[in-house]
């Protein structure tokens, strides 16, 4: 298993990995790969498929203009976007890699292909740049969830490909916890041990503790801003006024608890919708689960400590390659329960490991927290990630904790698998209707929405 935790978890803007980052990341690198910038004379970009059906909804056209900007997802700044994308419309000219200017108009360079798909998955951009010669220089991505991309004709992420071989490889859960009983070791070893790999202790603890505050000032940003999310559906942000009500209450019921858990994930989910910055974990449109989880083991857990928070990363993202390598974690692809699902099974593990369970309890919670997800559809409304997505993280997020403690309860054997439990996830997203699958034409999407709204 080459997936890093840096992989799955990775600091980017909202509202959607697969729709945002990945096609951000994508434009730029396309053009990275010309010898010689200043040669390009008109640049265009064509969407396919969901990155074209809710790709006005997701960002992917602001996206794309970011990328082709020379712009990188971990260090933009979200408050200066608005001004770019401004600027690029204004002038109808665009700075490639922000040294080269040609002109560029989003209205007509960047094409929406709704009703067509490229064969290798659902999410393709193809980045099309005219030199001044004349010739073409054409590069197809697919996104495919995560924030990872695909060049046309490979079959990895170029991060993780060129990677190093993992020391401790694995490819399934079975092989995970054999691992674990051949050499005495816990899952968070295990990662740990192959990330050190491909980078030192050091550096490991330190991207560790980088996620964890990057996800806890999203967290405390969607405490604090009120108003209303971008798009047209005029959703009104609740996490300020549900964190005053809590925060205010004089005899909290015992329930109150899942309050602050929902809380939290919306609060997370808030800002991805309004284009913040956010942990992908392991989707965007999933962001605010594993977060909450974290917020609640910190808050609510005896002992809670610094080392518990590693631990939880480190267990997620082995449970979260599993799902990456043996289904999907794209919405596009599978739907919501490659996202939301898959989150809410990483923060189980995670939570478990950072509680000291074993690996079976480890694993067993993943599966529980996955199995109750299952053939859950991707409809968002009007092709935003905001109803259902955001109340949809603040359910996962309880879920993942009441698998924990399911889990914790029993001694690991149970009848179900999370390697069968995966399986079903991709079985099921290949029965699928394309409808169901990050389209917003199926689904709550058509009945709140009728179909003519939606922008295809």
């Amino acid at each position: 298993m080459d997936i890093s935790v840096f992989d799955l978890f990775k600091i980017g803007i909202g509202p959607s990995s697969s729709h945002t980052v990945g096609p951000m990341r994508a434009a730029r690198i396309a053009l990275e790969e010309l010898p010689d910038i200043t040669q390009v004379a008109h640049v265009s970009v064509i969407l396919y498929g969901s990155l074209a059906l809710t790709g006005r909804g997701h960002g992917t056209d602001k996206a794309v203009i970011l990328g082709l900007s020379g712009m990188r997802q971990d260090t933009v700044d979200p408050e200066a976007v608005p001004d770019v994308l401004d600027r690029v419309a204004l002038d109808e000219s665009i700075e490639l890699l922000g040294r080269h200017a040609v002109a560029f108009s989003p209205a007509t360079d960047i094409e929406f292909r709704g009703s067509e798909s490229l064969p290798y998955h659902p999410n393709a951009l193809r980045i099309v740049a005219r030199l001044k010669d004349n010739s073409v220089h054409q590069a197809t991505f697919y996104s495919i969830g995560g924030g990872f991309i695909v060049r046309d004709g490979e079959q990895s992420d170029r991060v993780a490909a060129q990677r190093a071989p993992a020391p401790l490889p694995y490819a399934s859960a079975a092989e995970l916890l054999a691992l674990g009983r051949e050499r005495g070791m816990r899952i968070v070893d295990i990662v740990r041990t192959n990330e050190r790999a491909w980078r030192d202790e050091a550096e490991i603890d330190s991207e560790l503790d980088r996620l964890w505050e990057a996800m806890h000032a999203c967290m405390e940003r969607g405490l604090r801003i009120e108003g209303t999310l971008p798009g047209g559906l005029n959703v009104k942000r609740r996490a300020p006024d549900m964190h005053r009500q809590l925060r205010a209450g004089a005899t909290p019921m015992p329930h109150e608890v899942m309050d602050w858990i929902s809380l939290y994930a919306i609060a997370v989910n808030e800002e991805n919708a309004a284009g913040s910055r956010v942990v992908t974990a392991p989707t965007n449109g999933a962001a605010g689960i594993i977060p909450a989880v974290m917020r609640y083991y910190l808050d609510f857990c005896p002992g809670a400590s610094r080392a518990g928070l590693h631990e939880f990363l480190l267990a997620a993202a082995a449970v979260g390659a599993l799902f990456k390598r043996n289904a999907s974690i794209s919405g596009a692809e599978v739907g919501c329960q490659g996202e939301v699902g898959a989150a809410c099974a990483m923060a189980a593990a995670g939570l478990t490991a950072a509680l000291g369970g074993s690996n079976e309890q480890v694993e067993n919670a993943a599966e529980i927290g996955i199995e109750h997800h299952l053939g859950l559809t991707c409809d968002p409304i009007g092709g935003l990630v905001q109803i259902p997505c955001i109340e949809r993280n603040a359910m996962g997020a309880v879920k993942a904790i009441n698998a924990a403690s399911l889990a914790m309860r029993g001694d690991g054997a149970h009848h179900v698998s999370l390697d069968q439990a995966i399986e079903t996830v991709r079985t099921t997203g290949a029965d699928m209707q394309h409808k169901y699958k990050e389209t917003a034409l199926g689904g709550l999407a058509i009945n709140v929405l009728p179909v003519s709204r939606v922008e295809c």
